[in-house]
């Protein structure tokens, strides 16, 4: 295993770099997919596809919670604009509830 997967601490800030995709992230991280999927599997128990799009949706999830703006969190994870439809379908599959119960359950902000 490469020695540099194991002194890597900053998964998150990689991930978004790559703009969540596993391909990209092996690059960010100069080694081959298959590392990076056998990392993945000893270290974090799942590959890197299922992890960084548990990671997406938990960046959108935070993102919501800051802004309450939908269409600003899925962007900000890589959806277009103009299909929400999938972005709420996958929120709803990877964080168990649609995105805007996300957004009501935040108590209202005094401007």
């Amino acid at each position: 295993m490469a020695k540099r997967l194991q002194q890597i601490q900053n998964w998150p800030e990689r991930a978004q770099a790559a703009k969540w995709r596993a391909t990209a992230l092996a690059e960010h991280c100069e080694v081959s997919l298959r590392t990076l999927e056998r990392h993945f599997l000893k270290k974090m128990g799942e590959s890197p596809k299922q992890w960084l799009l548990k990671q997406r949706h938990q960046k959108a999830k935070e993102d919501l919670k800051e802004r309450a703006d939908l269409k600003a969190a899925a962007g900000n994870v890589g959806y277009d604009f103009d299909n929400l439809h999938n972005f709420s379908r996958d929120f709803k599959t990877h964080i168990g509830h649609c995105p805007t119960k996300t957004i009501s359950a935040q108590p209202a902000q005094n401007t």
